[in-house]
């Protein structure tokens, strides 16, 4: 086996992720053009940032390696600032002028959403970065995504909600394309999960002071616990002036938030707030036997080595969209877009940092609701939740 397959192998990807990206390897042949449109800067920076940093770093080891089977990867970024048009815009400019064999992103589920009918039309594979279940559902033949979706994570919330005996909410959520998605999903799913959403309220992903919202919240009586839909900064807003307000109600976030940057922005207030979550936030605290937990201790290894950061779910979202991208090219023996696409869909029993994925012509996630874990912040760290007792 070539030193090239050892580093892509879906087999020996963890030790791989353990190499210096400095290996030296056989020269490789021209490369493929494969392109990621970002949301790098902007409200949905530290969503973007490290999806960025993600995809420079492992391109980089690979084509160290020696590339796919032989061909180098030639990664074209454009940063779309979060805005939807602008996404648009570059998805058009990697189908016309950088004739890209596959697109990695849509930050937001705005991007995503706004990139989705160029790519469709272009017959280009397509790996969402974003969570919100309508990009998938209906399932479109050109478009995958590698997040949990919102509504696995109102379910998995909710879920928790049970067994701690807590079945009547509020939901605070975004106006933006996610908040609304999951605050739909959530509302939908609420009733088989026992749960009853007795008030609403929402909030602008600009918004500085959303004390108005959550004073309404406060006053509302019978409420016993607060889930919020959103992601970017919004989130920890809403988190500090709840705690400023002195609501006592346990308070959940969603997998919007999976980064220590939430934790950073929220402070204290971030303190006993629970979300459902990637195990990739919690590497060295998976149960021996995982099978996730290689892949992510070689993944954050990896990434604090070379960053200095902690790792977020955001830059695993586009690890993941990157290796199934990759390992669907080595089982279609190339790039060919529609044999790249036919591959990406029978993608059975995947690694990732996101969970074990199993696509089908009717899943396009691959995911189930296993792959999120309950997490809690203490002290400024993730903690598991037992999921056997609150």
């Amino acid at each position: 086996m070539s030193a090239t397959r050892r580093f892509v192998s879906a087999g020996l990807l963890t030790v791989a992720l353990a190499l210096p990206l400095s290996l030296g390897a056989p020269a490789a042949q021209a490369g493929v053009k494969i392109g990621a449109v970002l949301s790098a800067t902007g409200l949905a920076e530290y969503l973007g940032a490290p999806e960025k940093r993600t995809l420079e770093l492992w391109v980089e080891a690979i084509n160290a390696a020696g590339g796919v089977d032989g061909e180098t990867i030639d990664l074209i970024v454009h940063d779309d600032g979060g805005e939807p048009e602008v996404a648009r815009a570059l998805a058009t400019r990697l189908v016309e002028q950088d004739k890209v064999a596959a697109v990695i992103g849509g930050t937001t589920t705005a991007t995503t959403l706004a990139m989705i009918p160029v790519l469709e039309a272009a017959q280009v594979p397509f790996v969402s970065l974003a969570g919100a279940v309508q990009i998938v559902e209906p399932v479109r033949k050109w478009v995958f995504k590698t997040p949990h979706t919102d509504r696995m994570a109102c379910e998995k919330i909710f879920a928790d909600l049970k067994r701690r005996k807590l079945t009547t909410i509020a939901i605070v959520s975004g106006t933006d394309a996610f908040g609304r998605s999951m605050r739909e999903q959530c509302v939908k799913v609420a009733p088989a999960g026992g749960i009853t959403v007795a008030h609403e309220e929402t909030y602008g992903p600009a918004d500085t002071d959303v004390t108005a919202q959550l004073s309404a919240v406060k006053a509302r009586r019978g409420l016993q616990a607060v889930v919020v839909a959103g992601h970017g900064q919004g989130p920890a807003i809403v988190t500090r002036s709840y705690r400023q307000l002195g609501i006592g109600l346990p308070l959940y976030q969603s997998h919007g938030v999976a980064s220590k940057q939430f934790i950073a922005l929220a402070g204290p207030s971030a303190e006993g707030v629970r979300l459902p979550a990637a195990a990739l936030l919690v590497p060295d605290k998976l149960a021996e036997g995982d099978p996730q937990k290689a892949v992510v201790q070689a993944y954050a290894r990896t990434w604090q080595q070379k960053t200095g950061q902690p790792v977020s779910a955001f830059g695993g979202h586009a690890y993941d969209g990157l290796m199934l991208v990759v390992e669907a090219a080595k089982r279609a023996g190339g790039f060919d877009r529609a044999r790249l696409r036919d591959e990406l869909e029978r993608t059975r029993g995947h690694v990732g940092t996101g969970g074990v994925v199993t696509m089908s012509p009717t899943d396009h996630t691959g995911l189930d609701l296993s792959a999120l874990r309950m997490l809690e912040i203490r002290k400024g760290d993730w903690v598991l939740v037992s999921e056997q007792g609150s």
